[in-house]
């Protein structure tokens, strides 16, 4: 169940409160920086932090902190330092096959990290960017009152980090689909501009034919977790694109956008490719959002809509 720290209930309206005055990111990646400019326009003083220097454009506009989210005596002292009035969490790993294959670091850095947070905030709400991967995927859609069975050792660790967060009764859970975006300049890039890389390049593509997504474009993200702080919301939520779509079919979509030639879509099976860990059906969809009206400015975008004009840009 979602709540707000004014009063759960439909009647309730974020728009009228101010968004905090400061906010600390744990976490500057893709996402996180554009989290941090969406609150950075809205009148919030931002941070962000990382064991390394960003790379992303939004994510190095913000002042930036070093920290090992694995260290509570390092995240503690950072809490004092910058005194938010809000936490968002969107550090650790992201990238699915290399946690499944290093899945000791993955708890560490995911778990372990929410620990740290959660011990270091003190009252402060905090705002946790999860994964659809905390579903084992044999629905087409999950919403939020569908079971955990996580499908990897990613989805385990993040299960554990809304565990962690979820236990301080201050923490809003967002759970996000498939994020995607154009200018990622991280170490390993969203699939929409990786996928347009590689095909620009001329070089083949290979994608598999059996998973399935309802992509997010990341100014979403950012609108949501805005708002959602604002409106001082608690609980899980969740955020999936209005459209069900598999990866070949959005890989060829982007060619067609860009003038490729399709026959660089290379569709094999989810298992002979880099996704076999992931969820056959990586998918969410909200049974809560509409009943919160700081949502409604920020319905989810289409993502073949969005995609040819993201490309031409």
């Amino acid at each position: 169940m979602l709540e707000s720290a004014a009063g759960p209930g439909p009647g309730h309206s974020g728009d009228s409160r101010p968004v905090p005055e400061r906010v600390l990111l744990f976490g500057a990646g893709y996402v996180a920086g554009h989290i941090a400019a969406r609150l950075s326009a809205l009148g919030s003083e931002v941070a962000v932090s990382s064991r390394q220097p960003p790379l992303t454009a939004e994510s190095r506009r913000a002042r930036w902190h070093q920290v090992d989210v694995e260290s509570p005596d390092a995240v503690a002292a950072l809490v004092r330092r910058v005194r938010p009035d809000a936490v968002v969490a969107v550090h650790g790993p992201s990238d699915i096959t290399w946690c499944e294959t290093h899945p000791a670091e993955t708890m560490a850095a995911h778990h372990g990290g929410a620990r740290n947070i959660a011990a270091a905030l003190d009252g402060r709400p905090v705002l946790l960017i999860s994964t659809d991967n905390v579903f084992d995927g044999h629905a087409e859609s999950h919403g939020e009152s569908a079971v955990p069975e996580p499908a990897n050792a990613y989805g385990r660790a993040k299960l554990a980090a809304e565990r962690e967060l979820l236990a301080t009764q201050d923490a809003l859970v967002l759970r996000v689909s498939l994020v995607y975006g154009l200018g990622d300049t991280g170490a390993r890039p969203n699939f929409l501009t990786s996928t347009v890389r590689t095909l620009r390049s001329g070089r083949p593509l290979l994608v598999p034919e059996d998973h399935w997504n309802t992509p997010v474009l990341v100014d979403d993200v950012a609108h949501w977790s805005a708002a959602l702080l604002r409106a001082g919301r608690r609980g899980v939520l969740h955020l999936g694109g209005p459209r069900r779509i598999g990866r070949a079919a959005w890989a060829r979509h982007i060619a067609e956008a860009l003038g490729a030639d399709p026959a660089l879509v290379r569709p094999a099976p989810r298992t002979g490719t880099a996704y076999a860990c992931r969820p056959r059906n990586a998918c969410l969809h909200s049974e809560l959002a509409g009943r919160y009206p700081e949502l409604g400015p920020h319905p989810p975008a289409d993502v073949l809509h969005c995609t040819p004009a993201l490309i031409s840009t």
